[in-house]
């Protein structure tokens, strides 16, 4: 029986081994995935900041677009005015002509 109580205990010295290598390796990967995640957490950072940039840009120019929409609605009001005005100037210089010959 002492035989099988050294190979019992051989056997449970190559666990403890294995198990002390294995909770090291888990420790080593448990490190790697802290240091990846802390890279993933900058990288994020770093792409939020980019996306608040573009959306104050794209803040300025809504605000742009919209001036240039007030710019543009204003013209087109002179615009139409103006077509009436010479529109009625016409009317009136043709209806003057025919009044005339009557």
């Amino acid at each position: 029986m002492a035989g099988l109580e050294a190979r019992v205990a051989g056997l449970e010295a190559r666990m403890s081994e294995q198990s002390q290598r294995a909770d090291g390796q888990l420790n080593m990967v448990d490190e790697r995935f802290d240091r990846l995640e802390r890279h993933i957490d900058v990288r994020f950072s770093a792409v939020d900041g980019r996306f608040d940039g573009l959306d104050k840009r794209i803040d300025r120019l809504e605000g742009r677009v919209d001036r240039l929409d007030d710019k543009m609605s204003r013209q087109f009001v002179w615009l139409v005015g103006l077509q009436v005005s010479t529109l009625i100037a016409i009317v009136g210089a043709m209806a003057a002509v025919v009044f005339m010959r009557a």
